[in-house]
């Protein structure tokens, strides 16, 4: 697994005599300690994932994937049932199907389980043929993430410079955490930006704090700090003064689901900050894995919005402990605020009639 550098690995896999080892970076503990969690079986990988231990669509996809192979290779008890299950595909697809409620708006995650059942029904049926597809299909989803994340900050470096053409080159903003930390490495949005540092043509990027979490101010800002970018850290409510006062060329966010019509899921505060953008005439683009890319869905309104516990609020904010609270993970930004989608296929525009067709983009790179 290739990232930036070893403070920023999100997890650790490996491999010996067929059976895996893995753990998870403890993001809830970032920037102030690093600490890896061992990851024996589904219900650790569930537990990371619901937690927000781990975080970020490509990497709840993966982690989930892992859990599986791990549960299946060292788990003692996995294996002895495993073997003497009457059909070992439906035993699988059982722990599959536990996977799939950790977190319901990440597609990735449901995509991700879609697929392996796919590869475990051409398996032969032999518990050993089946485990071995599964680790292999592992291990071949930690390289293709990288390498797909690595497509997607070329193609948004690209079009980027293609109109900012400022010698010392383009001003950023992002919310959230979508870089190494959010994925097997490189990352989706903030990988753009590390593409343009790698050019020389990043000029700057400023990073929302991300309440009530504060991914970016606990992940994004290490991150940036990590690759020495020229990074600032403003509060969610200052994007409109930031944008207006200090100026951006574009936002750069990440995506957890992006429906037929472009409308996109993502951490809570997406929207207001393409509200601001357009308003302020600055672009907005979704840096998004293809397989964020859901043609299920026609927009925005079907999508499953995830609620946290109050806690997590009231813990960060100071607040009353008994004060109520409404505390959503994601906010849906409409496609009509959105320039553009930088995926590892190319970047999806709007057409002559201002849509984006996801379908036809889909349909053409499957």
């Amino acid at each position: 697994m290739a990232t930036t550098g070893d403070n920023l690995r999100s997890l650790t896999f490996e491999v010996n005599d067929g059976k895996a080892s893995f753990s998870v970076l403890d993001q809830l503990l970032l920037p102030h300690e690093t600490k890896y969690v061992p990851v024996k079986n589904v219900e650790d990988a569930w537990d990371a994932i619901r937690s927000m231990r781990i975080r970020g669509a490509p990497l709840i996809a993966i982690v989930a994937v892992l859990g599986l192979a791990v549960d299946l290779t060292s788990n003692v008890t996995t294996k002895q049932e495993l073997s003497s299950a009457p059909d070992a595909k439906v035993y699988v697809y059982g722990k599959m199907a536990y996977l799939r409620t950790s977190r319901p708006t990440a597609v990735n995650l449901f995509n991700a389980m879609e697929e392996l059942k796919a590869i475990v029904e051409k398996a032969p049926d032999d518990c050993a043929k089946i485990v071995e597809a599964i680790m292999t299909h592992a291990q071949f989803m930690l390289e293709r993430d990288v390498s797909d994340n690595k497509a997607i900050g070329a193609h948004g470096a690209d079009d980027l410079l293609s109109r900012h053409t400022h010698e010392e080159g383009v001003r950023l903003v992002t919310i959230c955490n979508t870089g190494s930390l959010a994925t097997a490495g490189w990352g989706t949005a903030l990988g753009v930006a590390r593409e343009l540092q790698r050019r020389g043509k990043l000029r700057s990027i400023a990073a929302l704090e991300t309440r009530p979490y504060n991914q970016g101010s606990r992940l994004t800002a290490y991150e940036l700090a990590t690759e020495k970018m020229n990074g600032t850290l403003i509060c969610d409510s200052m994007a409109a003064s930031y944008l207006k006062g200090k100026g951006a060329d574009a936002c750069v966010v990440g995506a957890d689901r992006v429906c037929a019509n472009g409308d996109t899921a993502n951490k809570i505060g997406t929207f207001n900050l393409a509200i601001v953008a357009k308003e302020l005439g600055v672009e907005f683009f979704v840096a998004s894995p293809f397989t964020t890319l859901d043609v299920n869905l026609a927009g925005g309104d079907e999508i499953e919005i995830e609620e946290r516990p109050p806690g997590e609020m009231l813990d960060s904010s100071g607040a009353p402990k008994d004060m109520p609270c409404w505390n959503p993970a994601f906010d849906v930004t409409p496609a009509e605020y959105i320039t553009g989608i930088i995926t590892e296929k190319g970047v999806l525009k709007k057409g002559a009639d201002g849509t984006f067709d996801i379908k036809g983009f889909v349909a053409k790179h499957s």
